[in-house]
């Protein structure tokens, strides 16, 4: 049997779109489970498009999520370069191979004329555009003198591919079956620019099959264009590859998922604080299922599980509030050190933590996590849940809520007085005697628990949602606690 060996061939002329992370895993899954190869090759022939750190982003988010590569730009191959704008040459000696055996042609066309031709619909030649898709086939019948001509006179020309004019073209697409295209509404595309440089049907083409790609794996907006790939490699006289097109993704309603609807680029998965076990796990469902049941995968579950039948034909719909629920089930899952190791990043950036500090802070924000585990949706959130254990970012925003409601700037004095009376007392400081003696203290005012904990809360965080108030108060300490009481009562005091 041949070896497996499936692509991703993205083109950095953006960071990478969730849609292309999963274009990516499938083909790295479908390689995996047959002992085959994965290849990484960069499409970067549209120069005019290029975005400066595309490239660097692209590798790293593939990377982040557990995705390798046995070829690529960043380590070569056997089938070196693996970028598009270093084989120009390969690309053009195929282009004119193609002329030779009557596959192709020169093209001398303007832009002005192809342009003109678009917005002439009352001309005869409008119903050549329509059925051709673009080009009414100008010079596709010039004869050699012409032909002589214009390239004496130096007319720049594409060259373009010569779509048979009858019959119909037919492949087998692995995961839609059989799909027939009429030749007649193909376009004779160009394959090779006027700057040399070959447009993606042609460069695509010729790399899969010199890099001996045995499956193409990739998003179903390309299948319009399989046909025209088809045709390449019959004019060729290769063996094709198998095609296999995944479900487009779509936002929570349906439509084009956009940035309105929220994250749409890996990195911005990243930096809100999504773990990458939780973005696999839901990527590899989107459009991809083992049975009705199963929902939780490793890497290693779904090398083992993943095959092309089981892709589903119809469109996947991006649920956000889908991926957040994975997100939150894989934090909770996560031990306490693991943990810290990945908000940490976010507590530096969110400024607070220092990177000097990291050493000193450590075994105080590892009590800090786990009383935020259960609440954290992103990681990123870490930072708004425990701002108020950092002294330099506590603060009582609304001094109002001190009081409670139904109840007196004296009532507030009252529990502040006595919880300052009852913690000074603990000795030791543990949790469980906390809650005693709070408990003891909300019988001796005979006031209502919520009233009382909620002043106490707001004295000590600041907020009126916070962690569990007695592990809260534990991890905060005695002496912050009573500092924070005291000055909390000093609030009231001047409220007067």
């Amino acid at each position: 049997m041949e070896k497996i060996r499936t692509r991703f061939a993205p083109s950095p002329t953006g960071f990478l779109h969730i849609g292309g992370m999963r274009t990516a895993l499938f083909g790295f899954l479908y390689a995996r489970h047959n002992n085959g190869n994965f290849i990484l090759r960069i499409e970067d022939t549209d120069r005019t498009r290029l975005v400066e750190g595309a490239l660097e982003d692209i590798i790293a988010s593939l990377k982040w999520i557990g995705i390798e590569w046995d070829e690529g730009p960043d380590i070569g191959g056997p089938y070196a370069p693996y970028r598009q704008s270093e084989r120009k040459n390969i690309y053009r000696n195929m282009a004119f191979d193609l002329i030779k055996t009557g596959h192709a042609y020169k093209c001398f066309c303007t832009p002005d004329r192809l342009k003109m031709l678009r917005e002439n619909s009352s001309s005869e030649n409008q119903k050549k555009i329509e059925s051709a898709q673009g080009y009414d086939r100008h010079c596709r019948n010039l004869d050699g003198k012409d032909i002589k001509d214009l390239e004496e006179k130096a007319v720049p020309f594409v060259i373009r591919l010569k779509i048979p004019e009858e019959d119909r073209t037919v492949f087998q697409d692995s995961i839609r079956g059989e799909i027939i295209t009429k030749n007649v509404v193909l376009e004779d595309i160009i394959l090779l620019k006027s700057d040399g440089f070959p447009t993606y049907h042609l460069a695509n083409v010729v790399d899969d099959h010199l890099m001996s790609i045995t499956h193409v794996i990739r998003g179903d907006e390309w299948i319009s264009s399989t046909p025209v790939h088809v045709i390449l490699y019959n004019a060729f006289g290769w063996k094709r590859p198998a095609f296999a097109h995944a479900p487009v993704i779509l936002s929570p309603e349906g439509g084009k998922l956009s940035k309105r609807h929220g994250a749409t680029m890996v990195r911005e998965f990243m930096q809100k604080g999504y773990l990458k076990e939780a973005l696999l796990n839901f990527l590899a469902l989107l459009g991809w299922s083992l049975d009705d049941k199963t929902e939780f995968f490793s890497m290693d579950d779904l090398v083992k599980q993943f095959e092309l039948h089981k892709i589903n034909k119809a469109p996947a719909n991006f649920s956000y509030e889908k991926l957040d629920w994975f997100n939150g089930m894989y934090i909770r899952k996560m031990g306490t050190e693991e943990l810290y190791d990945l908000i940490l990043p976010f507590l530096i950036e969110g400024n607070l933590l220092k990177k000097e500090e990291i050493g000193s802070k450590k075994e105080y924000i590892l009590k800090i996590l786990p009383l935020i585990q259960e609440r954290l949706k992103y990681l990123s959130d870490a930072v708004g849940l425990t701002c108020f254990f950092f002294d330099e970012h506590f603060k009582i925003r609304e001094k109002q809520d001190l009081i409670p409601k139904k109840s007196t700037r004296e009532d507030a004095l009252k529990i502040l007085d006595m919880s300052i009376s009852y913690l000074r007392a603990l000795e030791p400081f543990q949790i469980s005697d906390i809650e005693k003696s709070l408990r003891e203290m909300v019988t001796a005012l005979e006031m209502k628990i919520g009233q009382v904990f909620m002043t106490i809360r707001i004295a000590i965080t600041g907020t009126r949602v916070s962690p569990g108030l007695f592990e809260t108060i534990f991890v905060l300490g005695k002496d912050r606690v009573m500092n924070r009481l005291t000055g909390a009562r000093e609030i009231l005091l001047r409220m007067g």
